[in-house]
């Protein structure tokens, strides 16, 4: 087996999964968290302090960026070839760049969803006006970053797919 199909298997596999858990957790986890009251706080602390989604959605998103972006400069011959301005190369390209900024919001939500988590753990009964300031602060940051980070990762897929149809 020759690196490219390694690397290939590995980008999409680690893709589907990354883009899978961050589409579920955005369109379907996430409406029905809010949607919960304290129920579904407690599930959504559970979900990113006790089980390994966190984890597994880190090592999805790293592993699919830099398996895709070594299959780029493969494809590029790293970087110098001309196929970059050609249809096919331009889309993968475009495709590579939202994967990118996708990891970087997924980063983002990641660390918004451990200060939730943190501060969710110290908050007793009803939070004081500092936690509930904090609180709203951090659920508006959530809400854009856990957007753009869906739609991010539904453009890059979009493009990775299709990519082959624009030689």
């Amino acid at each position: 087996m020759n690196i490219f199909a390694v690397l290939r298997f590995l980008h999409i596999v680690a893709g589907i999964i990354w883009a899978g858990g961050g589409l579920l957790m955005y369109f379907v986890f996430a409406p029905a968290i809010a949607a919960t009251g304290d129920a579904g706080k407690q599930y959504a602390g559970y979900l990113i302090t006790k089980t390994p989604f966190t984890k597994i959605m880190l090592v999805a998103g790293v592993t699919t960026v830099a398996a895709g972006s070594w299959l780029y400069g493969i494809d590029s011959s790293w970087f110098q070839s001309n196929w970059m301005m050609t249809g096919q190369g331009t889309v993968f390209g475009m495709g590579g760049m939202f994967g990118i900024a996708a990891l970087v919001f997924g980063f983002m939500v990641g660390n918004v969803n451990s200060r939730l988590a943190m501060l969710g753990g110290q908050i007793q009964g009803k939070p004081t006006a500092e936690q509930a300031a904090e609180l709203g602060a951090l659920a508006k940051r959530q809400a854009w970053v856990s957007k753009a980070n869906a739609w991010c990762i539904i453009v890059a897929v979009v493009m990775m797919a299709s990519a082959r149809f624009f030689a």
